[in-house]
């Protein structure tokens, strides 16, 4: 290890996982930063590697695996510090360290630690077991989320964190706690400074932005009062009236009426709702513990459709969950057919060690079963993906300008107010972090094609 007088400065992060990682890093970034350590862009420049994980499903977790076993020469060779942040389980923890592949682990609520991790390994000194004394408060919300200086217009905002509806299948309550909410004038005071340095559009997050709530305290006439998301939604939407607003992920046993009404209020607030359904069978959702039936979902998403017509709806769907059988699967099939989504999120149940499902119900479906069946899922959301795209035709759409298409230099990209992706041909006149509107000739699946109107 390095000595006292030669102390690990430069760190390097990178994410494996969903955008709530993206937020986390950038809050990890700015803690080191603020704390005198300095962000490497390259890895192979680096005294520390921060690798931020997510659990939650098989897939990033495996990533990281690989990561690591990529770059244990790189340890090897210059003894540089690995450390994992974020969601890992306690058995990926255990063999990371008995492996000797990590030399420390931070959990979502003690990331203002690092630093003194850190200072800890640099000095050979143990870290005392009090160090990690359970705090399921933090919010982080006196932190500045990381900006690099590149041009971007777009940003990820953490409103809650942890959650407290323990899905049968999810490892988030174990990793990140139950759910706390940060104060709603730090989330507008951080949403002004955004759009005051150049960002046009914020996304607001949590396991579940819909139970957001936040009690302020009024001392002088001695009444508490209550933010609940809706009241945020529309603060923001009022005190940002320029900047675009978009949320993730929405729970349907905790989304409301009120919460619909304020997004069809406001045109600063986008028309788009990630609504995770998981599965389509009242079995299996009984099993998952998500706490809404099929019957519930569909009336929610005709909620949705009545009082936000134009409003696009994208999923989360979950195949081969413990005891599904084919009648379960044909139940999410016709749930898929009956909305139709405009995309969608999909993938294969794998075991997560710590949840319930793990230690108390059976992975019994085939992984060649699960494959078949993610496979019929995937296909029959690019028919509706392409019915959903199609309905763009013909009309206008106000675009806000992403970036340069990675597929045609000569084409702009953005994104409607639905979430879907718009390219059209590029124009001197305009440059990123404008809107246009654009008039939709063709489509992909994936992709809106059209001309400045």
């Amino acid at each position: 290890m390095k000595s006292k007088n030669n102390l690990y400065k430069y760190f390097y992060i990178e994410n494996y996982g969903c955008q709530m990682n993206v937020s986390d890093s950038e809050i990890i970034t700015s803690i080191l930063l603020n704390h005198g350590f300095f962000l490497s862009e390259k890895i192979e420049t680096t005294d520390i590697v921060l690798l931020n994980a997510c659990s939650i499903r098989e897939k990033a977790e495996l990533s990281l695996t690989r990561k690591l076993e990529q770059l244990k020469f790189l340890k090897k060779k210059n003894k540089i510090l690995f450390g994992i942040t974020g969601c890992f389980s306690k058995k990926l923890k255990e063999f990371f360290l008995k492996e000797k592949k990590v030399d420390f682990f931070v959990e979502p609520d003690f990331y203002k630690k690092i630093p003194n991790i850190i200072q800890y390994i640099s000095n050979d000194k143990i870290i005392p077991p009090s160090f990690f004394s359970k705090n399921r408060k933090e919010t982080y919300e006196d932190i500045i989320p990381f900006s690099d200086n590149k041009k971007k217009i777009t940003k990820f905002l953490s409103i809650t964190r942890g959650c407290n509806n323990m899905c049968t299948f999810c490892i988030v309550p174990f990793t990140r706690g139950r759910e706390k909410s940060s104060n709603p004038y730090s989330i507008i005071k951080e949403c002004k400074r955004l759009y005051k340095i150049g960002y046009k559009e914020i996304t607001l997050l949590g396991q579940n932005v819909d139970s957001y709530q936040y009690i302020i305290k009024n001392k002088s006439i001695k009444k508490d009062m209550m933010v609940k998301f809706s009241d945020l939604l529309s603060l923001l939407a009022t005190e940002v009236p320029f900047m675009r607003i978009r949320f993730s992920t929405s729970n349907p046993h905790d989304m409301s009426e009120s919460v619909l009404n304020v997004i069809s209020k406001y045109p600063n607030i986008c028309k788009h709702i990630h609504l995770p359904v998981q599965s389509g069978s009242n079995k299996i959702l009984k099993l998952m513990n998500r706490k809404y039936s099929r019957e519930k979902y569909i009336n929610l998403i005709e909620k949705i459709r009545n009082i936000i017509p134009e409003c696009s709806i994208s999923h989360d769907i979950m195949t081969g969950f413990c005891g599904e059988n084919e009648k379960d699967h044909q139940d999410t099939i016709s749930l898929m057919n009956e909305i139709k989504y405009n995309y969608g999120y999909m993938f294969s149940y794998s075991p997560r060690p710590g949840t319930f499902s793990y230690k108390k119900l059976k992975d019994d479906v085939p992984k060649h079963i699960k494959k078949e069946r993610l496979k019929e899922i995937i296909d029959l959301q690019r028919e509706h993906s392409l019915f959903r795209m199609k309905e763009f035709i013909g009309k206008t759409q106000e675009i806000l300008i992403e970036g340069i298409s990675k597929r045609n230099n000569k084409n702009w990209y953005g994104r409607n107010t639905q979430n879907i992706i718009v390219v059209f041909p590029k124009k001197n006149f305009l440059s990123i972090g404008d809107t246009i509107n654009v008039k939709i000739l063709n489509n992909t699946s994936a992709t809106l094609i059209g001309e400045i109107d």
